[in-house]
C-alpha cells in the first residue's frame, strides 16, 4: 500500500494529480488527506457571481415583465434563458477553475460529492442560474461541518424549493387554501405537493428501504407545507425576494407523525425538527456510508467498510470530518488501485490538472462536460449522476473521450511531454506497457492522447 499510498490519495480522493503533487504528497497519503480537513472549506473567490436571492430578484421581476406583455412571441420567450445562461456559464467557469487550481482537491471532491447527493438539475426553470450559488450557499461552506446542518440547509435554499416544487404546496386546510375556495377562482386548486418530502426521505436521507412508508411521505409533505420562496407570483409573491420564506397561511396546521414520531405544530420549527430527526436516523447513516464507500472504495463497497463508516456517522452525530477521517483509515480505500471509473467531469478535471491546463472562459469551457455526457449541474433528476462504471464506461461514451483526447493532444502539440508526465501523474500505477506505448508514440500529440486514454489514467 505504502508505494501506491500518493497515486491513490492523488486521484481517487484528490482530483487527478498535478506535476509534482505525488512527490509533495510523501510516503503516506493519509496525511496528506487528514491535513485537507483542516480550516475552513475552500471559497470560490469570484466577485462577479451573484447570490441566489439576487438571481432570483431579477428573474422573477423578469418573468413578470414577460406576463405582463402578454405576447408569446419567441423575442419575449427567450428574455429568461438569455439572462440565466450567462449566469450558468460563469458559475461553471468558477467551479471548474477551482477544481483545477486547488491545493485541496479532497475538499473539492467532497464539495461535489455532497452537490451530487443534494441533486438540483439545471434544465428546470430557474435552475440554470441557481445551481451554482446552490452549491456555493448551501454545499460548499458545510462539507467539514455536521450532516443536520447541511441537511437543513440545503432543503431549505431557494434552489431545492423552487426544484422540488415546495413553494406550490399549500395545506387544504389551511388560510390560503380556505380563501381560495372561498374565492373560487376559476379552476385553480391547492393542495400539498409531496416532491420535496419524499425526496429528502428516499435520495437524501434514510434512502430506498430505509423504513419510511407512503405515509411518512405525506405527512412530512404536509409539515413542510409554507416553506417558500419570496418574491414570486400570486400567493408566493411576499416576502424578500429570492429567500426562504416560511408562509403561516399556506401551512397545514395540526400534529403530524413522521416515522412513529409525533411534532406539534410549531410552524417552521416543526419541519426543521423532523429534519433533525432524520438526520440522525440508523438509516441515514447507512445510506450516507454506502453512498461515501461506493465513491471512494468501489462500485460494490465491502460490507463491512460500509458498516465501520455508518459507526463513525452515528458515533459522531454526523460530524462530517470524522466519518471522512474514518474513511481515511480504513485499508479497503487503499487496497484496490483503479477500482474506480472516472465519470466524465472525474476525467476531464484530472486530465487539466495532469497537463496544467488552463481554464479559459472565452473557449468553451462548458464544451467538453456536454461533450462527454456529464453536464454541469444537470443530471435530470432529483438522484443526481451515478456512481458506478457500468454507467460511463460504454463504447459510445469511450470513444467520445478518445476523441477529445485526440483534440487535446492536437492543440497542445509538442508543449508537452507526455513521457516524462506519466509517471508524475500515474505513479506506481503506470505499467510498462503503457509506459512502452507512450514512449514510442508516432508524435507528441500521438503521446498525450495515449497517456490520457491509458486505463491507469481512466480509472482512479
Amino acid at each position: 500500500m505504502q508505494q501506491l499510498s500518493p497515486t491513490i490519495a492523488a486521484n481517487r480522493f484528490g482530483l487527478g494529480a498535478r506535476p509534482g503533487e505525488l512527490a509533495s504528497i510523501g510516503g503516506d497519503g493519509r496525511d496528506w488527506l487528514r491535513a485537507q480537513l483542516k480550516g475552513a472549506p475552500p471559497a470560490i473567490a469570484e466577485a462577479q457571481l451573484a447570490s441566489s436571492a439576487q438571481v432570483l430578484g431579477q428573474a422573477f421581476a423578469l418573468q413578470r415583465e414577460i406576463q405582463e406583455a402578454r405576447r408569446s412571441g419567441a423575442e419575449v420567450q427567450q428574455k429568461l434563458p438569455k439572462f440565466l445562461q450567462p449566469i450558468y456559464k460563469s458559475e461553471v467557469t468558477a467551479r471548474f477553475e477551482q477544481a483545477v487550481a486547488s491545493d485541496r482537491p479532497f475538499l473539492e471532491r467532497l464539495t461535489r460529492f455532497w452537490s451530487n447527493h443534494f441533486a438540483v438539475s439545471a434544465d428546470k426553470q430557474f435552475m440554470a442560474g441557481l445551481a451554482g450559488s446552490f452549491e456555493r450557499e448551501a454545499i460548499r461552506p458545510r462539507v467539514l461541518g455536521n450532516f443536520g446542518d447541511l441537511l437543513v440547509a440545503a432543503e431549505m435554499h431557494p434552489a431545492m424549493l423552487l426544484y422540488l416544487d415546495n413553494h406550490l404546496s399549500v395545506g387544504p386546510h389551511s388560510a390560503a387554501a380556505l380563501r381560495v375556495s372561498r374565492r373560487r377562482r376559476g379552476n385553480r386548486t391547492v393542495g400539498i405537493n409531496e416532491n420535496l418530502g419524499r425526496e429528502i426521505l428516499e435520495l437524501h436521507t434514510l434512502g430506498v428501504g430505509g423504513g419510511y412508508t407512503q405515509a411518512d411521505v405525506t405527512s412530512f409533505a404536509t409539515v413542510i407545507t409554507g416553506w417558500s420562496v419570496g418574491g414570486g407570483n400570486g400567493l408566493f409573491a411576499s416576502g424578500p425576494p429570492g429567500r426562504f420564506v416560511f408562509r403561516p397561511d399556506n401551512h397545514e396546521p395540526g400534529t403530524r407523525t413522521v416515522l412513529g414520531r409525533q411534532y406539534g405544530d410549531l410552524g417552521y420549527e416543526q419541519g426543521v425538527l423532523v429534519l433533525n430527526d432524520l438526520a440522525q436516523h440508523p438509516s441515514t447513516a447507512r445510506h450516507i456510508a454506502t453512498k461515501l464507500a461506493r465513491h471512494f472504495i468501489a462500485d460494490d463497497p465491502p460490507p463491512a467498510a460500509v458498516e465501520r463508516l455508518a459507526q463513525a456517522f452515528s458515533e459522531f452525530g454526523g460530524h462530517l470530518p470524522a466519518v471522512y477521517r474514518a474513511l481515511i483509515d480504513m485499508r479497503e480505500a487503499w487496497e484496490q488501485p483503479l477500482a474506480k471509473y472516472k465519470a466524465p467531469d472525474d476525467f476531464i478535471v484530472s486530465s487539466y490538472r495532469g497537463l496544467s491546463l488552463a481554464v479559459d472562459a472565452s473557449h468553451g469551457p462548458l464544451a467538453p462536460f456536454e461533450l462527454l455526457g456529464q453536464r454541469t449541474w444537470q443530471p435530470g433528476s432529483p438522484a443526481g449522476w451515478p456512481d458506478r462504471s457500468a454507467d460511463w464506461d460504454g463504447a459510445s461514451a469511450l470513444l467520445k473521450r478518445l476523441e477529445w483526447a485526440d483534440a487535446v493532444g492536437g492543440r497542445l502539440g509538442s508543449r508537452r511531454n507526455a513521457a516524462e508526465l506519466a509517471p508524475l501523474l500515474l505513479g506506481a500505477n503506470l505499467n510498462d506497457a503503457t509506459a512502452t506505448a507512450i514512449a514510442r508514440a508516432a508524435s507528441a500529440q500521438q503521446a498525450v492522447t495515449l497517456l490520457l486514454a491509458a486505463p491507469e489514467f481512466m480509472r482512479r
